[in-house]
C-alpha cells in the first residue's frame, strides 16, 4: 500500500500533534522516501534543492526568513517552492504561517501541515512514523521457534500437531517465540522478523491441557520475543497416494513478504517423532549453509560407482 500524505496524516496526527492548514486536495500525493528534508535554501526560491517524494520540514529559520521578505517577493518565493515535486511540507512549534505560504500551498494542491512539536522533535517523530509505515507486514497462522539459533516457522492445518511439536522442542532446550499467530515484518531485502501477538505472548494451546504459559513453566530462557525467520517447515497429515521427497534434493521454497525462504514438507503419521525430524531438518539446513549437501554427495557417489569410477 503506498504511503500517501493522507495515510501519513491519519496515522501520525496524534503523536505528531499535526493539523492540516491548507492543500487538502493533495492528500493523495505519495511519500516515496522514508527520509525527510529540511527545506533550507529551497525556501529562498533561488536553489532547486527539493528531492521528489520527500516531506519538507520548514523550521523557525526558514519561516522567519520568509516572513522578513517583502510581500510581493513572498508570493513569488512561495510559488517557486510549492511548484517543486515534494509530497508535503510541515512546520514545527505551531509557528504562525505567513498568508502567502498558506494561500500558495492551497492553490498548488500541496498539503501544508503544522505540528505542535519543536522542529528537532518533529523530525525524529516523522522519521519513526515513516519507518513504521514503510515496513511491510503480514500475519500468518503457525508456530515460531528458535531451533539451534535458527528461526523456524512451523506451518500446517489446525490440529496437525504444530503446538505439540513446539512443546517437545522446548523440552529439548530450544526456544519458543509464538503460537497460533505470527506477526511478520520485512526489514531490508532479505530479512523477515517474526513475533507473537501482544495479548497471547508466551502462551501456547495444547489440546487436552488448554492454555499454558511457556515462560512461567520453563523460565525466561525458554522464550524469545522476536526472531529472524530463516526457514519454514510445513507439516501435513500423511497421504498414502502422495509422492514425498525421499532423497532431499528438491529445493522447496516459500515466499514470505517477498523473501524466498527454504522450506521442508514433513508428513506426519502415527509413530513418527515429529520434534526429532524437525530438529534434524534444521541441523541439515545448517550443514547446507556450510556447503555440506548429504543427499547430493550420496547421489554423486552412486553415479560414480555406476560408471565404475569408484571402488566398491
Amino acid at each position: 500500500m503506498p504511503v500517501t500524505v493522507g495515510r501519513f496524516l491519519k496515522s501520525c496526527a496524534d503523536p505528531l500533534r499535526l493539523r492540516l492548514t491548507s492543500g487538502g486536495t493533495g492528500l493523495s500525493r505519495v511519500i516515496t522516501d522514508r527520509r525527510v528534508q529540511k527545506a533550507g535554501l529551497g525556501i529562498t526560491g533561488e536553489v532547486d534543492s527539493v528531492h521528489p517524494g520527500k516531506i519538507q520540514i520548514l523550521g523557525e529559520t526558514e519561516v522567519t526568513w520568509f516572513r522578513n521578505q517583502p510581500r510581493d517577493r513572498q508570493a513569488r518565493i512561495a510559488d517557486l517552492f510549492f511548484s517543486r515535486p515534494m509530497s508535503c511540507a510541515i512546520t514545527g512549534a505551531s509557528l504562525p504561517l505567513p498568508a502567502p505560504l498558506v494561500e500558495t500551498a492551497e492553490r498548488r494542491g500541496v498539503p501544508l501541515l503544522v505540528s505542535g512539536l519543536s522542529t528537532s522533535d518533529l523530525i525524529n517523530e516523522v522519521l519513526q512514523g515513516l519507518e513504521r509505515m514503510f515496513t511491510e507486514t503480514a500475519t500468518i497462522h503457525g508456530v515460531l521457534m528458535e531451533i539451534l539459533g535458527v528461526g523456524v516457522a512451523l506451518l500446517g492445518k489446525g490440529g496437525v500437531g504444530k503446538s505439540e511439536c513446539a512443546l517437545d522442542l522446548v523440552l529439548r532446550g530450544h526456544q519458543f517465540v509464538s503460537d497460533d499467530v505470527i506477526h511478520l515484518e520485512r526489514r531490508g531485502a532479505e530479512t523477515i522478523l517474526g513475533t507473537g501477538d501482544d495479548m497471547t505472548r508466551y502462551h501456547m494451546e495444547i489440546r487436552g491441557l488448554g492454555i499454558i504459559n511457556i515462560r512461567d513453566l520453563f523460565g525466561p530462557a525458554a522464550i524469545v520475543d522476536r526472531k529472524k525467520v530463516e526457514m519454514v517447515i510445513q507439516i501435513e497429515e500423511w497421504a498414502a497416494g502422495k509422492e514425498y521427497d525421499r532423497l532431499g534434493l528438491a529445493d522447496r521454497r516459500m515466499d514470505l513478504l517477498g523473501v524466498s525462504l527454504p522450506t521442508c514438507l514433513i508428513p506426519v503419521s502415527p509413530g513418527r517423532n515429529l520434534a526429532t525430524i524437525v530438529e534434524v531438518a534444521v541441523r541439515n539446513y545448517l550443514l547446507k549453509r556450510r556447503g555440506v549437501f548429504s543427499a547430493a554427495d550420496l547421489v554423486e557417489r552412486q553415479g560414480k560407482r555406476a560408471r565404475g569410477s569408484e571402488p566398491e
